[in-house]
This record gives C-alpha cells, structure tokens and sequence, in this order.
C-alpha cells in the first residue's frame, strides 16, 4: 500500500504542491490555461502551518476510512486490493458535509461553486501513464514522497535504531554474532 508521506524537515511551504495538484485536476492540465478555466481547478493538498512549520495534507486513504462509513449516497468508496484509495464520486454528492466533519486530517473538503466535494485521489490517471502523483513529482525539496508504507516505517525503525546505537558507549561492546577475528565469545562462567 503506497501513501504520499512527507518530511517535514525539508518542506519550505512553498505550494508548488498545491498548485501541481490543480493544474493536473483542470480541464486543459496547463497552468497558464487552467487559471481562465471555469469552475476554477482546486487543489486536494494543503499545505497548512503548526507552530511556524508548514505541513502538507492530503487524503490519508484510511483503511476503516471514517468518510466512507458516514456518507448516506456512497459518494465515497474505498478501493479493496491494491492501493485502497478512496474514491469521490462526485455525482452521488448530495453536499451533506459529513465527510468533511468526520475527517480527521480535515482532508476532504467542499467546493462552494459546484456544492460536491473533492479530495485527494493521489492522481490515479498519472499513476496509469507511469508517473507519480503531481504533488510528489513538483516539490523541489522532495520533501513528499510517494512509498510502500511498510517500506517507510522499516526504514523509519532503522533510523531510529541507528541513532540509539550512534549515541551509546562503545566500549566493552561485542559484534552481534561474535568477535571479528573469530574468537569465541567469552560465557558468563568463563574466569
């Protein structure tokens, strides 16, 4: 299961991500075209600041997804298989705004214009061509990324692992499978 994850640490909060998002939900997938278009395009990731750090969110696709349990048309779907994204289906909208208020990232969100919501459908006709989704390829920090999250957590318990092992003494310390030059280790008995 892929997720857009972001790093915090490398985010500027400059939007590029925002603005990708919409031009590639316009009509004519040009940012000089889509700015004329009508509705307006929106974007489905917002970059949001806490405490002075910004923080884009988008859908997080949750896997017992409050939004799809809630909404009375089924408007909303989770995919079962693959990446199980949650799909608007904006037609059966009756602009309700329960998702909206059941939304714990506040990830969905409605159109005032059309009264429908929109949210992140991490760029599924993108992904069928073979790229990534549009906010992940225009952050030029590469600050968000589109990963396998079991992949990510793996790698985030090894970080973590290697920073514990980094700051603790050394001495005294044998290698986890025995000496380098292959002498036994010492038992407990052993004088």
């Amino acid at each position: 299961m892929k997720r857009i994850i972001c790093d915090v640490e490398k985010c500027l909060g400059c939007r590029t991500c925002q603005i990708a998002c919409a031009v590639e939900h316009s009509q004519s997938k040009d940012l000089s075209k889509a700015i004329h278009e009508s509705p307006l395009p929106g974007y489905r990731v917002m970059v949001e600041y806490v405490e002075n750090m910004p923080v884009p969110l988008q859908c997080r696709h949750c896997e017992d997804a409050p939004c799809v349990r809630v909404c009375p048309t089924h408007c909303l779907e989770k995919e079962q298989g693959g990446n199980g994204v949650v799909r608007a289906h904006r037609e059966k909208c009756i602009g309700c705004t329960w998702c909206v208020l059941v939304c714990p990232f506040g990830a969905v969100r409605m159109r005032p214009m059309d009264r429908a919501i929109f949210k992140c459908d991490l760029c599924e006709e993108r992904q069928a061509t073979g790229k990534g989704p549009a906010c992940v390829d225009a952050c030029p920090t590469k600050a968000l990324r589109y990963v396998e999250v079991e992949e990510e957590t793996q790698d985030k318990r090894r970080r973590v692992i290697r920073e514990f092992l980094l700051a603790q003494p050394r001495a005294g310390r044998l290698p986890p499978f025995g000496p380098a030059d292959g002498a036994e280790r010492p038992t407990s008995g052993a004088r």
